[in-house]
């Protein structure tokens, strides 16, 4: 079996732990990934072209007053998305070759290209996707904010629009792949109706937090969260383990791969916010090189476990990445959510709609002032936040994975 998925941090960690899951079960799992992602999978790795910290410090929304989200910023995302998928289709056919895989799991970026891989290789596939991407009347196109009009028809619209917007990024790519792959030609849009709904489409999110659409083709299915799986020999250092028992619980404040290289910018107004809040705080670098000096209060941080961490904070600073908001919500602690881009407003909304956030702050609207007061609101919601992290427990999001693979044949499906 194999798991292909390229990204971020975010897009990658989960299927560590779906990973580990199927394994456990008895299945044989290699995952495909960015070669930069190589330490944290500890199950069998090939590596996948391309780097995503090349491209997103070019995405809008990270400085200034830009806006990250809406169709003009999805449009610049996706051209300069266009070098990372035009290689990657031969990866995926590398690693379907090397690891001998008999089924496919592929996620949202590469799953229009690994389609066409599995076709050639006569084996099952099925996507694992981390968002809602498929048109909808229940909310807008989470790739441009997912917003929802209130009207069921103009959302769906607008979702509809997205997708022939980001078609043309895959258009070429396919094309050239499934010759090399001597496969017949195609048009992007025949494909999609011949593949998409061929095998099941399986959503890792819980429907505590964004339900099934009611008008979703029954191959997509929301089966719950799937959780990073935390490196066996890995050890707490021991600085975060006494700063975190010196005192009351801090509030964590991390971008993730967000603001590539605007760290020192956004140290000023976090320093500022935190002293303002009166908090003590755990600030975590990233890829923006956030860094705020040395203060008694405040711990500067690399990369750690969110579900070793998190549960001991009192609230989390975060950029609404699909990783992050589950691994906030699992911890049962509230949120303050900066969304920059992409799918991040959503799951900002969803996070404020389900009481565990006050109303998200836009990178680009962060001040100082505005940071505190959400940081403010935000530790008085933890009772909400327990409540939806004990909901969240009892569901097993590898659970229909594992009874779809006992024969992937019958997960065949022919209505869209």
């Amino acid at each position: 079996m194999l798991i292909v998925t390229s990204g971020s941090l975010g897009d990658v960690a989960p299927y560590t732990g779906l990973g580990a899951r199927l394994a456990e079960a008895g299945h044989t799992v290699t995952i495909a990934t960015h070669e930069q992602f190589r330490d944290i999978v500890e199950l069998p790795f090939l590596p996948l072209p391309g780097d995503l910290r090349e491209i997103l410090p070019q995405a809008r929304g990270q400085a200034g007053p830009e806006s990250g989200t809406g169709p003009r910023a999805l449009l610049r995302l996706l051209k300069i998305a266009r070098p990372l998928v035009a290689e990657l289709g031969d990866g995926i056919a590398a690693a379907v070759r090397e690891s001998r895989a008999q089924v496919m799991l592929l996620s949202t970026v590469v799953a229009p290209l690994g389609y066409s891989v599995a076709e050639a290789a006569g084996i099952a596939y099925a996507g694992v996707f981390l968002q809602p991407v498929f048109p909808t009347g229940a909310f807008g196109p989470v790739l441009t904010g997912g917003r929802d009009t209130r009207v069921p028809a103009v959302n769906r619209w607008m979702g509809e629009v997205t997708e022939a917007t980001a078609r043309p990024l895959y258009r070429g790519p396919i094309r050239e792949l499934r010759e090399r792959l001597g496969l017949p030609r195609k048009s992007t849009r025949l494909l999609e109706r011949e593949q998409r709904h061929r095998y099941p489409t399986f959503h890792g999110f819980s429907e505590i937090v964004v339900p099934r659409p009611r008008d979703w083709p029954a191959s997509h299915e929301v089966t719950g969260y799937w959780w990073p799986a935390r490196p066996q020999a890995w050890e707490p250092p021991a600085e975060v383990t006494g700063f975190l028992r010196a005192g009351p619980p801090p509030v964590f404040i991390g971008f993730g791969s967000m603001a590539p290289g605007q760290g020192e910018r956004l140290a000023t107004a976090v320093l500022e916010a935190i002293r303002r809040a009166g908090v003590r705080a755990i600030v975590q670098a990233g890829w923006s090189g956030l860094h705020v000096g040395d203060h008694p209060d405040i711990l500067g941080v690399g990369p750690l476990p969110h579900d070793w961490l998190f549960p001991g904070t009192s609230a989390v600073v975060h950029h609404a990445g699909a990783g992050t908001t589950g691994a906030a919500l699992r911890a049962g602690v509230p949120a303050v959510a900066v969304p920059v881009l992409a799918d991040q407003p959503f799951w900002a909304r969803r996070l404020h709609a389900l009481g565990v956030s006050p109303p998200p702050l836009p990178l680009p609207q962060l001040t100082a002032d505005r940071l505190a007061q959400a940081i403010v609101t935000a530790v008085t919601l933890k009772q909400r936040a327990g409540e939806i992290a004990r909901q969240l427990a009892a569901e097993d999001g590898a659970a229909r994975i594992l009874t779809w693979l006992e024969n992937p044949g019958s997960g065949k499906t022919v209505s869209a």
